[in-house]
C-alpha cells in the first residue's frame, strides 16, 4: 500500500513554530498542513473548505492529525466530505459548548461562525481521541463523550494541559506512535494511558 500522507489540521491559532504539529510536519516526508487561520475569522465553513482543498491535493491514503479546534473542524468536515481517510488522530478537543477562558471565542461567536452544535455523528473513519485530564479548554469527560459519539478510541494522556506551548509542551513523540497505529489499523489494540510520558517539556 502507498505510504499515507499526513494531513495536519491546526486549531484556532496562527503559525506557531514551537507547536508539536509544526515540529511533526518538519520531520515527516509525506505531509500537508491546512494553513492556520487564527481566531479573528471564525467562519467554520471556510475552514472546512480548506481541509477539503488540502485533502483533494493528496494522492493516496490520508491520515489526519488535528489539534484543539481543528478536531471540531474535522468533525464538521467529515459530515460532508466523500474523501477517503485511513484514520484520524484527534488531540485535546475543546468544549465549544461551554464558556472558555478569557481570550478565546465566546459561545455566541462560535455559534455565529457555524461551529455549533458540535457534530456527534459517528465519523466515517477510525479515530484516536487523545484527551487531557486538566485541559483548560475542555473537561476530560466531555472529550470522552465525543470519542464515544464519534466511534473513536479514547486515550487518557494524563495531565498535559492543552498539549500546546502554553502548557509547556513542544515535541509530542507519541503522535507518531498513534499515526503508525492508525496506518496499521491497530487502534484499540493497545493501551496508551501513559502516552503523556512521551511528551517533552
Amino acid at each position: 500500500m502507498t505510504e499515507p500522507t499526513i494531513l495536519i489540521v491546526p486549531g484556532l491559532r496562527d503559525d506557531v513554530p514551537a507547536h508539536w504539529q509544526t515540529l511533526l510536519a518538519a520531520r515527516l516526508d509525506r505531509v500537508r498542513t491546512v494553513p492556520p487561520m487564527g481566531r479573528a475569522d471564525l467562519d467554520c465553513a471556510a475552514r472546512v473548505e480548506a481541509i477539503e482543498r488540502e485533502a483533494r491535493a493528496i494522492d493516496g491514503p490520508v491520515i489526519i492529525v488535528a489539534h484543539s479546534g481543528g478536531v471540531v473542524m474535522v468533525a464538521h468536515w467529515a459530515a460532508q466530505t466523500r474523501h477517503p481517510v485511513l484514520g484520524a488522530l484527534l488531540a485535546t478537543p475543546p468544549d465549544f459548548e461551554r464558556p472558555m477562558p478569557e481570550g478565546y471565542p465566546t459561545i455566541e461567536d462560535l455559534r455565529a461562525g457555524g461551529w455549533l452544535p458540535v457534530p456527534r455523528d459517528p465519523l466515517p473513519f477510525p479515530s484516536i481521541v487523545a484527551a487531557s485530564r486538566n485541559d483548560p479548554l475542555g473537561r476530560f469527560e466531555r472529550a470522552a463523550e465525543l470519542a464515544a459519539c464519534w466511534g473513536g478510541q479514547l486515550v487518557d494522556l494524563g495531565e498535559v494541559g492543552h498539549l500546546n506551548p502554553a502548557s509547556g509542551y513542544g515535541e509530542w513523540p507519541d503522535a507518531e506512535v498513534f499515526i503508525r497505529e492508525l496506518a496499521k489499523g491497530e487502534q484499540g489494540e493497545t493501551s496508551r494511558a501513559d502516552a503523556a510520558a512521551g511528551a517533552s517539556r
